[in-house]
This record gives structure tokens, C-alpha cells and sequence, in this order.
């Protein structure tokens, strides 16, 4: 909310991020209940690496937001050339506030949009 002046969200729903476009996908998509990284090298990121890999190679002017050392291991994976990266720690409460706070990226992503004549989002 800080970076574009909007009230804090009353919930975690992002669905309204989805009907805009937006994909929310991490690199591990299931864990064990209060096991952070339980499920890391179970084949899910064989899966979401495709996923990743295939956005960069067919589509143009994406914005990926890695948030994370974890997730910043996946930029070999986009063309910068023809898209925008944005890294910042990762936003969990232990570290948010060494980083994810301030980055703007929400506010870049959009800039960046707006530039390639992309609607932006409603964030």
C-alpha cells in the first residue's frame, strides 16, 4: 500500500490480481503445514521452471517479480531482452522489512507497462 498509496487489503485474496492478468506462482507449490520448504526438490520446480521458461519464450513484455534468493535463481530462465525483472527479498514477515518494504515494485511493473502501451494493474 505504501508504494501506490492504496488502503491496506482487508484479505490474502488475489483474485482480483488473477482477472487482471497477474499469475502468482512460486517455485514449490504445496508444503507441509509450518515446514517452510518441506516439498523443495520433490519436482515441483522442474514443473514451475517449464512453466516460467515457457511465458519468456512465447510471450513479450511480462513482468516477473522474483521476491527471494530461492526465486532470483530463476532469472536465467526469462529474456530480459524482452521482459522486466524486478528482485527484492522475499516478503515474509522475517524479511520484508530488509527490502520487499520500499522496492516499488508494483509501481514499476506498472511504469513498465504503461511505457510498452499495456494496461496497467489494479493492484
Amino acid at each position: 500500500h505504501m508504494d501506490l498509496g492504496t488502503p491496506i487489503p482487508t484479505s490474502g485474496n488475489l483474485d482480483h490480481w488473477v482477472a487482471q492478468g497477474v499469475f502468482p506462482i512460486n517455485s514449490v507449490l504445496t508444503v507441509r503445514a509450518h515446514e517452510t520448504g518441506s516439498h523443495r526438490d520433490k519436482g515441483w520446480e522442474i514443473f514451475t521452471d517449464a512453466v516460467i521458461k515457457k511465458l519468456s519464450d512465447e510471450r513479450e513484455n511480462l513482468v516477473f517479480m522474483l521476491w527471494g534468493s530461492y526465486a532470483k535463481q530463476k532469472m536465467s530462465l526469462i529474456d530480459t531482452r524482452k521482459h522486466l525483472v524486478l528482485t527484492t527479498v522475499h516478503p515474509s514477515p522475517r524479511s520484508a522489512e530488509y527490502g520487499f518494504f520500499g522496492c516499488k515494485h508494483f509501481s514499476k511493473a506498472n511504469a513498465f507497462l504503461r511505457s510498452k502501451g499495456i494496461q496497467e494493474i489494479n493492484w
